[in-house]
């Protein structure tokens, strides 16, 4: 976080070595406002924000937007500085990179620290959602409702600002056209993290661990024969004209959430501890889904434009694929209650 006096050539940037240090150091600085004839409501905040996915993303332009909000609430006195691509480290040091003091918040994608937060773990398990539905709206409220209960505790040292689950993740392939859990056995395919890979080897897949970046040129040369990705991330990989079928739904979802030093927000006035409370929370992690959903369907109709056939399953069509996976399942959360942690009890509240 760094502080700016209006006028002030220099920003002061402040590193963060315990809270009461920081605290030491925010009262001299407002001191040195009044003896220069400001009030400290003529400095600026400059919350800093670390995003290791690209500028094009979702997520991106959601922390865009809200740093302009927060700086309409705040004439002016608080915004984000946003770092994507992972400019200040890779995905798995996210939650590090925020306790450490290196970022004041960042964005945390669970599957790529697997077993660290068992709890949220459990809402990527295979087609697992709320009963409500499967969108990115509902099941980011849904997450985020049950955060402060459930959640909080393996989050610590930070604040969760809200959490948001991705549309499950669609299996599209280069030769085969799956409709029943036989057809993957053999296939080779690009997974997202640990829950997929025991997806995929569940079905007699061979999991490769394939960056996104990478996917389309693995597929084009034979090396992978599908890759499982949301419609969203198809079209900004540009999947379409390498791969010929998809098959929806998708098998699982990917949890995401942005956390916060909550010695950092404990440092902030009321008055921007407030801005920051009311744009944050289930409503915000409502409308950021909502978004995903959008960018979903223009995903989705990418593919069909580029020929893509969608299959898609349902009912007793799913069966199957539900009774493969249903070991996963119970045995994840087994594991977690056996930690001592409510998995049960957050699964049944999560999937009502």
């Amino acid at each position: 976080m760094k502080f700016m006096t209006i006028g002030s050539a220099e920003p002061l940037n402040i590193k963060r070595e315990g809270t009461m240090k920081n605290y030491m150091k925010r009262g001299l600085l407002a001191a040195a406002f009044f003896a220069a004839g400001l009030s400290p409501a003529a400095a600026e905040t400059v919350l800093k924000v670390s995003n290791f996915l690209p500028p094009n993303h979702t997520w991106q332009h959601a922390l865009e937007a809200w740093s302009e909000e927060l700086k309409a609430k705040t004439n002016g006195e608080l915004s984000l500085e946003i770092f994507p691509a992972g400019q200040l480290g890779p995905p798995p040091r996210q939650y590090q990179i925020v306790t450490n003091g290196l970022a004041d918040m960042a964005i945390i994608l669970y599957s790529a620290t697997p077993g660290r937060f068992p709890l949220t773990e459990l809402a990527g398990l295979p087609l697992t959602s709320p009963s409500e539905g499967n969108s990115s709206e509902i099941m980011s409220r849904r997450l985020t409702e049950l955060a402060p209960e459930y959640l909080a505790q393996e989050h610590p040292d930070t604040k969760i600002l809200w959490m948001a689950v991705t549309p499950p993740l669609k299996l599209s392939t280069t030769t085969v056209d799956v409709t029943k859990p036989e057809d993957i056995k053999g296939l080779r395919v690009r997974y997202a993290g640990k829950t997929f890979q025991e997806i995929l080897e569940t079905f007699g897949a061979s999991p490769m661990n394939i960056g996104p970046a990478e996917t389309v040129d693995a597929l084009s040369k034979g090396v992978a024969d599908g890759a499982m990705f949301p419609f969203e991330a198809t079209k900004s990989f540009n999947l379409g004209p390498i791969v010929h079928y998809t098959l929806e739904p998708g098998l699982a979802s990917a949890p995401f959430g942005l956390v916060m030093s909550q010695a950092v927000y404990d440092g902030l006035s009321p008055e921007l501890q407030k801005a920051i409370d009311e744009t944050v929370g289930p409503e915000r992690a409502a409308a950021f889904g909502k978004s995903w959903d959008e960018g979903e369907a223009d995903g989705r109709q990418y593919m069909v434009d580029n020929g893509v056939k969608i299959e898609t399953l349902s009912g007793d069509q799913l069966t199957p694929f539900r009774e493969a996976v249903a070991p996963i399942i119970k045995a994840s959360i087994a594991s977690v209650d056996d930690s001592g942690k409510p998995g049960s009890a957050f699964y049944e509240a999560y999937t009502k």
